[in-house]
């Protein structure tokens, strides 16, 4: 009975590694500040690892050439200024090699000035809102239906078999490759939050309050994510798809949401 459960735990697994991308590690992205953002992150990753190597390393030595069974005798020092002036100032001077480039980083994820764009996302229990401020086209974007159906109880759908599962939308936001593109987040309810990691942007969109992020994407291609602040039943049913095209792709595609916009009005 035991082995049978094991066996189909590991089943589970399997199948879920083969639907799925899994990574070790953030991604670089596809904007400036997002490969700084990672460069940064490895940066102290391997200061993690030296310090560790080097710590543990002098702990091991230590224990192995000092131990009891060789007959060393343990020293009857109790102050060493030496020491402490080393274990001080080494941590401070690898501190400010991690500051300085970080509080670069931080001044440009900031700095949203001169946009070429600027678009309003608003959070909803559960979808999001964009409103494109330069050129009026606004629009809804919920769920895709294909992930809608299958995630119905007893659909007689398989989620595997959906692409992109839980991570698709009806309405994606399409933006122009080489563009500042300013995001400013809100919500209308509860507190959301909209995460890209492609584009390195985590922003909370909280009711009452307006958020800001920038990117500049440098790739075209379809890019995910997903609301990552726990605000309801549907939580897990809020993804986000940025389109990074061409500038006359772009342009195309507002002028389609224009004359869409206008056929809508007219029939009203």
């Amino acid at each position: 009975m035991i082995r049978k459960s094991f066996l189909s735990l590991l089943g589970m697994c399997l199948a879920g590694t083969a639907s799925a991308e899994w990574a070790l590690n953030m991604p670089r992205g596809i904007t400036e500040l997002s490969l700084e953002t990672y460069n940064l992150h490895m940066m102290v990753f391997w200061w993690c690892v030296a310090i560790g190597v080097i710590v543990f390393g002098v702990m091991i030595v230590s224990l192995v050439k000092h131990r009891k069974s060789k007959g060393v005798e343990p020293a009857k020092f109790t102050h060493s200024m030496t020491a402490e002036v080393i274990w001080t100032a080494v941590p401070v001077v690898i501190l400010l090699i991690m500051a300085i480039p970080t509080a670069e980083t931080m001044v440009k994820l900031e700095d949203s000035r001169d946009p070429d764009l600027s678009i309003v996302v608003t959070g909803y229990q559960w979808k999001w809102h964009y409103k494109y401020q330069d050129s009026g086209v606004e629009f809804f974007s919920s769920l895709a239906r294909p992930s809608v159906e299958a995630r119905r109880k007893l659909s007689g759908i398989n989620p595997y078999d959906v692409e992109n599962y839980l991570l698709d939308v009806d309405n994606p936001v399409v933006v122009p490759r080489g563009s500042k593109v300013r995001m400013l987040f809100t919500s209308n309810d509860v507190i959301h939050s909209w995460w890209v990691p492609d584009l390195a942007i985590k922003k909370d969109a909280i009711p009452g309050i307006v958020n800001e992020s920038w990117f500049r994407a440098t790739e075209t291609g379809t890019y995910r994510g997903q609301c990552a602040e726990l605000c309801g039943k549907d939580h897990g049913y809020m993804p986000i798809v940025v389109e990074v095209v061409e500038p006359d792709a772009y342009q195309a595609w507002v002028d389609t949401r224009r004359d869409d916009a206008s056929r809508v009005a007219t029939a009203q």
